[in-house]
């Protein structure tokens, strides 16, 4: 397994040989290069770099080899502990931080980790600074300092908290109707932080009735972390068992979020956004009281994202713009079209209000209040909402694959439809589309599908399956 490296950062299995997965000598070697790019865009003062993790094992030695680094480098660095992404984010810009490390594999399964880069607005590194990092690291660029300039280090695993305030004080979100709706969640942490951050921000919004499900912050992930149906049968039997209004589901690092409704079934991770954005749309006029000019009534997803939210957009006459799949393309749109509220169809729910990052913890407060103000069940809530169906695939990429020419071949073959190939190949059809990609994360070609029918979506990735199949062979 070939250790990733992207403008994001770098992310690969632990143990094995150095460059060839993430071991100790590419953590020393990588947060190196990421303090010295940050050196280098602030020569004139001491930086400060904040650093987190989530709850994966190998996460307290990746740490304290960032935290020496950095240090050695001569740089101060504050520790947040075990924390969220999105409170990592935060704290960068609540600190004036030059920038920060978040060490987490996301979706990743056990037995993975990573360092995901931030700037010093709290925001993933642009394409060019992350190319940057990469070449310091290529060429070991790098210089390490005098013991008296060595940075300080100093944990502070209360930030955490300013997070949970910036998201209470939100004036789209109201805590007393949540807490007047007496609502009981379960919720599925997948034992890494989001077990303790969740059930904090349910109580922090009066959620008295909060059943946890591998909640305890062990790192020992008691299924697979992404937020699919299939991952996800112990809550959906939970929810239905304990008669709950909803269970909550997270990833290791809390910035994706899903939700299951009263019946146990899947809300549908694709919908946490289109929901959300439904709600933030329909009281734009508040936000727009609130922050004359600042925002336009317009939305943004990535390629791989629902249809559904741009018929949501469409409903309130928004605007709608698709962007590259990755966080930092989709701010990129969002500012640039200056969008109340965009994100991820993976959950990934991004409220500038709070900030520009992906936040299960916004998601959350956001979709309660909603849900609260309607007055009606979890499954009819999802009736209420665009119905689409949405299908997810992937083939393995072996070594030596020429991903370029397998997807030049499909955009070929397909030449008559609407093509967009700003990120891999995305084909509109008339009653459906398929994105294939290569993904950032995991030597695979990400293959999705959406269609009015569940059949039509399956037959859209079988069709696009079999072809790459056959390219393969």
């Amino acid at each position: 397994m070939s250790l990733i490296k992207s403008i994001s950062g770098i992310r690969g299995q632990i143990g094995g040989q150095p460059g060839e997965n993430l071991t100790p000598i590419d953590i020393l070697k990588f947060s190196s290069a990421y303090g010295t790019f940050i050196k280098q865009n602030y020569p004139d003062i001491k930086p400060k770099i904040v650093i987190g993790r989530d709850a994966r094992i190998s996460g307290e030695m990746i740490k304290n080899l960032v935290a020496g680094s950095l240090a050695g480098l001569g740089i101060n660095v504050i520790d947040m502990a075990y924390t969220s992404t999105p409170s990592v984010e935060i704290a960068v810009a609540s600190q004036e931080a030059q920038g920060g490390i978040i060490i987490t594999a996301s979706h990743n399964p056990q037995g993975w980790n990573a360092l995901k880069l931030l700037n010093a607005q709290g925001e993933f590194l642009t394409k060019e600074d992350g190319e940057k990092v990469l070449k310091i690291a290529e060429e070991n660029n790098f210089e390490s300092v005098a013991e008296e300039n060595l940075g300080y280090y100093v944990c502070n695993p209360y930030l955490d908290q300013e997070h949970i305030k910036k998201v209470l004080e939100m004036p789209l979100v109201d805590k007393n109707l949540i807490a007047a709706k007496k609502f009981k969640i379960v919720v599925d942490g997948i034992n890494s932080v989001g077990g303790v951050f969740i059930p904090e921000l349910l109580k922090a919004l009066g959620v008295e009735d909060i059943i946890g499900l591998n909640c305890e912050p062990n790192g020992k992930f008691a299924h697979k972390p992404e937020p699919l149906a299939e991952n996800l049968s112990a809550i959906m039997e939970m929810v239905k068992k304990e008669k709950a209004d909803l269970g909550i589901v997270i990833d290791p690092d809390v910035d994706r979020l899903a939700f299951i409704d009263e019946n146990g079934a899947m809300f549908g991770e694709e919908y946490t956004l289109v929901a959300v954005s439904d709600y933030v749309l329909e009281n734009f006029s508040l936000i727009e009281k609130n922050n004359p000019g600042k925002y336009n009534k317009a939305t943004v997803s990535n390629l791989s994202s629902s249809r559904a939210l741009k018929d949501v957009t469409e409903k309130y006459n928004g605007t709608y713009e698709a962007a590259a799949v990755g966080e930092v393309n989709v701010v990129g749109k969002m500012k640039e079209t200056k969008a109340v509220i965009g994100g991820e169809g993976n959950g990934g729910v991004i409220f500038p209000e709070v900030h520009y990052g992906r936040d299960a913890l916004v998601g959350v407060a956001l979709f309660l209040t909603s849900l609260a103000k309607k007055n009606i069940k979890m499954s009819e809530f999802r009736k209420s909402l665009p119905e689409y169906f949405m299908v997810k695939d992937r083939v393995e990429l072996m070594p030596g694959l020429d991903l370029k020419k397998i997807l030049a071949d499909i955009k070929a073959e397909y030449q008559s439809e609407k093509i967009t190939d700003i990120d891999g190949v995305k084909i509109d059809f008339a009653d459906s589309w398929v994105h294939l990609r290569g993904s950032n994360t995991e030597p695979i070609i990400r293959i999705y599908a959406e269609a009015k029918t569940l059949a039509l979506a399956e037959e859209k990735v079988k069709e696009i399956k079999d072809k790459i199949l056959a390219y393969i062979k």
